[in-house]
């Protein structure tokens, strides 16, 4: 594999059979940088093809999220999951089998799929089941190596000829494979890319750049004293509040969803260990969460996931949690010394956010007792003091090609043709930032949930285009949009675009041609062949499919579309709707807080148009739905009763006809007031002859 000589041969604290191979130079056919879950399928795959690799990771240890703390998988659809991705969750599956493996049993064991796949684990048996898979294929890691960030990259017009490491070791290959979450290698090579949120324009989308409006959900519900001495604006607003105004929603800026630590936490006391308190704790960091908590909000701020053997995955949930908001956006383009201090503040403040609220005396006793419950798993992570090695690094760079994908993509409005793996998951995106409003109330912003249908990944969008590098795919931080990127970004998804990526290095290698010239017709017969899925449509979408808007006349606007305020509950459970369903307000008895959703179009010409709206009536609905319409005269509402359907032969229940000038013309649907569900699907306008 190396044309010279290894000058050394260094194990650091693993199996010997992975080598942290301390060179002078070495080569192979195809380089991986970056042992996540996608670079470990990515040097498998190579392996597989014949062709010789070297997998790079910068730190200690592999498999990135997926065996630093993430055990709860987020699919979508198993049904997208294939190739050497499936069989990562089938080896999973194999240890569990296993009576050995339960050693703190949960009755009834997590449920077993019929397809023989585990979706939940421990983050030890995630690391064993990598470590066993690269020993089986004798793939070379090479750990602790990171790119020099300067003058790594060594190119001969766009093709990279090597990679030039920190320590001066040097690593030749014919194509490389950037496996990173922070596209370091991609970036240094030359590429395009972006970090931030596009705004809608950029991409013809709807729920990119700025979000204001949508984030209703992990948002304070009490009203919360923002600044340090209370009721003193001069005394300055409290930690993690910034004060840069709100642009427009829509609008693009250089912010990055919050990063956190997904943790791995026990009840079992004897595997227990107690919440540590940093060295630099700053109770005035959680002055906000405890007077939030003053205020009246009871609710617990996280999400434990059980997974086996009495251990959680935690997630971030609710206002105040383990998302760290607005302190990681100098992360994706920063050197080494500034992610690390971005890396040693998210895990200061996700300790110091745990010791407080399992101790402060300001934390309710039913909370504390929440907290005192669950700490820190004593045989996890035991080289790191029992805390997860892997920042949850949700979104970095984003490389820009050929192709882009989008939320089209993920609602399949656009579908394409040269599929190396499926995307399933909501296009989700954490809060980026905690702000203040003009009205000196406390907000975060940038939330957004919005289901998505199976859909295909494009081949071009990992690849770079022609002109920048030719020898290069970057999956991971692969040619997304911000929101659709939300949706990709998942580790199952991860290592079926890290195995696609590398059957179309090995098949660029075969060729003699270029990572953008692989021919598409062997590309997909080998990712076939291999059981990768590329596209399908799930048989209950086949059997309630909506209408889809291009077969209506007129304007039409989805709910998609729609600036909403709430209305965050999607479904397709009743018929009929258009395109992918319809979002509702889920409904509570009492009351409902506000939520509306503002339909927005462009008239072409001023005149008459019938004005209509499209929901799924049920005896549930709502039977007072106020619908206010745009119109020459100024805006008119109509109340509906959603628990009557539209005409027999038409989808649409109209409002009326009015006289609307040309331009802006808006129709928002309000739940204020009502008696039942409140559904927005879509609005209409049809100009009358």
């Amino acid at each position: 594999m190396n044309r010279t000589l290894l000058s050394a041969l260094i194990l650091l604290q693993c199996p010997a059979w992975l080598a942290n191979a301390k060179a002078a130079e070495a080569e192979a056919d195809i380089i991986v940088y970056g042992g996540t879950s996608g670079g470990v399928t990515a040097a498998i795959q190579a392996r597989r093809m014949g062709k010789s690799v070297i997998l790079i990771e910068p730190t200690k240890f592999l498999g990135g999220l997926t065996t630093g703390g993430l055990g709860a998988t987020d699919i979508g659809n198993k049904g997208a999951i294939g190739g050497l991705s499936r069989e990562f969750y089938r080896r999973i599956r194999q240890h569990y089998q296993n009576d050995s493996a339960w050693t703190r049993e949960l009755k009834p064991r997590p449920r077993q799929d019929a397809d023989d796949a585990q979706w939940t684990f421990e983050p030890h048996v995630a690391t064993e089941t990598y470590n066993n898979w690269i020993r089986e294929a004798g793939i070379t890691v090479v750990f602790s190596e990171r790119l020099n960030l300067k003058d790594g990259v060594r190119k001969e017009g766009t093709r990279i000829t090597g990679i030039v490491m920190e320590s001066g070791a040097v690593f030749k290959g014919r194509v490389f494979i950037d496996t990173g979450y922070e596209g370091d290698l991609m970036a240094k090579a030359g590429v395009t890319y972006h970090i931030g949120r596009e705004a809608n324009n950029v991409y013809g989308e709807t729920l990119n750049g700025v979000q204001t409006a949508r984030a209703v959900k992990h948002q304070f519900t009490h009203e919360v004293d923002p600044w340090i001495v209370p009721g003193d604006p001069k005394s300055g607003v409290l930690p993690g509040i910034q004060l840069d105004p709100a642009e427009p929603d829509g609008s693009g800026d250089r912010r990055v969803q919050a990063y956190n630590y997904r943790l791995c936490t026990t009840d079992v006391p004897e595997n227990r260990l107690p919440w540590p308190k940093p060295a630099d704790y700053d109770p005035l960091r959680f002055e906000l969460l405890l007077r939030n908590f003053e205020a009246g909000d009871r609710r617990v701020p996280w999400n434990p996931v059980w997974m086996p053997n009495r251990k959680t995955d935690t997630n971030n949930n609710f206002a105040f949690s383990t998302d760290n908001l607005g302190m990681n956006h100098h992360y994706p383009d920063g050197d080494y010394a500034t992610r690390e201090r971005i890396v040693k503040e998210h895990r200061s403040y996700t300790q110091g956010l745990m010791w407080t609220l399992a101790n402060s005396p300001r934390v309710s006793e039913p909370l504390r007792a929440e907290f005192q419950q669950l700490g820190l798993a004593a045989d996890e992570f035991p080289d790191n003091d029992h805390w997860p090695r892997q920042l949850y690094i949700r979104e970095a760079r984003r490389m820009v090609s050929d192709y882009v994908m989008t939320e089209k993509n993920c609602l399949r409005r656009e579908v394409v043709e040269d599929s190396v793996g499926m995307g399933a998951y909501n296009m989700d995106s954490h809060n980026v930032r905690r702000h203040l409003t003009p009205q000196g109330k406390v907000r975060n912003e940038g939330d957004i949930q919005v289901p998505s249908k199976p859909y295909p990944i494009s081949y071009r969008s990992i690849r770079p285009k022609e002109s920048e590098c030719t020898n290069l795919l970057a999956p991971l931080t692969l040619s997304a949009s911000h929101i659709a990127f939300g949706s990709i970004r998942m580790e199952p998804v991860f290592m079926v675009l890290g195995q696609s990526a590398a059957t179309a290095a090995a098949l660029a290698i075969d060729d003699r041609t270029t990572v953008q010239k692989v021919d598409p017709a062997k590309l997909k017969a080998r990712l076939l062949a291999d059981g990768q899925v590329l596209d399908f449509i799930p048989p209950a979408d086949k059997r309630t499919a909506g209408v889809a808007l291009d077969r209506i006349p007129g304007i039409v606007v989805d709910d998609t579309a729609a600036v909403r305020s709430g209305f965050d509950t999607h479904s397709s459970a009743t018929q009929p709707f258009t395109a992918a369903g319809y979002v509702h307000d889920g409904h509570e008895a009492g009351a409902k807080p506000l939520q509306t959703a503002l339909f927005k179009t462009t008239l072409p010409a001023a005149g008459q148009y019938r004005v209509s709206i499209t929901y799924s009536a049920h005896p549930n609905r709502a039977t007072n739905v106020p619908v206010t319409v745009s119109t020459a005269e100024g805006p008119r509402t109509v109340r509906v009763n959603q628990q009557k359907a539209a005409s027999a032969d038409d989808l649409f229940f109209p409002l009326g006809v009015f006289q609307l000038p040309a331009g802006a013309a808006t129709v928002e649907i309000s739940n204020a007031g009502t008696d039942g569900f409140v559904i927005a699907d879509a609005v209409q306008w049809l100009k009358q002859e």
